[in-house]
């Protein structure tokens, strides 16, 4: 009994066998004898996927419900897979780019990728970052290079100048040589030009934000309508954090986000005022506000004017960064390190490097296990 032959095969055909084997059994079972074949099919996609393009098991029998191959007709997709690897894709690559894209395998080479591939190389995309764009958005590679690639290309050269820029923007948001640019990317890109928005404050937002460049172009609208009305102007620093929070929230969201704030304590003014000088503030979530506020005023007894005029206080994470200064601060306070009176939004707001140097370092022999306090050896090295 232990010697039959799928014994001596490689676990991975054993798996394949066991595959056809279950494609011919609901074929038999559960399909019209007419329907053989294309189990048949379905079986060979399989195989191939897994043995040819690299793909794991779940991806294969995943990508055959909507794609099948022709075991007859093998010649284009071997082309398409030799193709790949001639413009350096690595096996890793290929099997991401048919997972998210399987018709790929159907493409022609040589009149519809080869001149994207070659345009792309052209302006920077070589050695393996070609490959990584395809596999990060492959829906690039459907668009007209005429009509949607180049152009695009071309206005975001516009914008942020090098191919280093462009390409980093890319990596960080493939979607801008691919969703709706024509009707939704460029007219937003033309409106902030219109209203005065400099174009080293545009790249900043390609390339730190891009996606709010995927909001409906009446959407951006009234952001810059409402920035306007609190009087952000466009050259103001914090412009382009403004009007990214402002185009991702609803009216009503906006709304009871303020409603929010006042409910334990705020003006609509300091909100407002606030908002200003640190837009994000309004991305919070309602329990990390409201327990953050309880933390402050009933903890550490900090006034409530000192929150409002430290928004930031309110972002940071409590557990890295919050807490364990605080608990730093108190054990230093009660030592009489530093006076009882310190505003310690002062020290919460230091870089890491020098909280470390002036409120634990500084101290570690005066008070020992300060740095385990802290957050141990992990927190010295950074």
């Amino acid at each position: 009994m232990g010697t039959n032959i799928n014994g001596n095969l490689p676990v991975r055909n054993l798996l394949l066998s066991l595959i056809q084997k279950r494609f011919v059994k609901t074929s038999s079972t559960t399909r019209p004898p007419n329907a053989s074949s294309s189990s048949s099919s379905s079986s060979f996609t399989v195989q191939y996927l897994i043995n040819s393009c690299g793909l794991p098991l779940q991806s294969a029998l995943s990508v055959s419900k909507k794609f099948q191959i022709d075991e007859n007709n093998l010649q284009k997709p071997q082309s398409v897979i030799q193709f790949l690897k001639s413009y350096d894709f690595q096996d890793s690559h290929i099997a991401k780019l048919i997972e998210k894209w399987p018709a790929v395998l159907r493409s022609r080479t040589e009149d519809n990728l080869k001149p994207k591939f070659d345009f792309f190389i052209k302006n920077g995309f070589v050695g393996q970052l070609l490959p990584q764009l395809a596999v990060l958005d492959p829906v690039i590679f459907r668009t007209s290079l005429d009509a949607s690639i180049k152009p695009c290309f071309e206005l975001l050269k516009r914008f942020l100048e090098s191919n280093e820029n462009i390409l980093a923007a890319l990596s960080r948001a493939p979607f801008l040589m691919s969703f709706s640019f024509n009707a939704t990317v460029r007219p937003n890109l033309d409106l902030l030009k219109k209203e005065g928005v400099t174009a080293d404050r545009v790249a900043k937002l390609l390339l730190s934000q891009p996606r709010s460049l995927q909001h409906s172009n009446d959407r951006m609208v009234y952001a810059v309508t409402y920035l306007k009305q609190l009087g952000i102007e466009p050259d103001k620093t914090m412009y382009i954090h403004a009007l990214t929070v402002i185009a991702r929230m609803s009216e009503s969201a906006w709304r009871k986000k303020i409603d929010m704030f006042k409910s334990v304590g705020w003006t609509e003014e300091e909100v407002l005022w606030a908002f200003k000088r640190f837009p994000c503030l309004l991305l919070s979530s309602e329990e990390k506000i409201r327990s953050m506020m309880d933390f402050f005023l009933n903890k550490m007894k900090l006034e409530r004017k000192i929150i409002v005029a430290n928004p930031a206080l309110l972002k940071y994470s409590f557990g890295n960064r919050i807490l364990p200064r605080c608990n730093v601060l108190e054990v230093l306070k009660s030592r009489k390190l530093i006076k009882g009176d310190t505003n310690i939004a002062t020290f919460l707001k230091l870089s890491e490097k020098d909280f470390m140097e002036r409120c634990v370092a500084k101290y570690e022999d005066k008070v020992p296990g300060l740095l385990e306090m802290y957050g141990g050896i992990d927190k010295g090295k950074g």
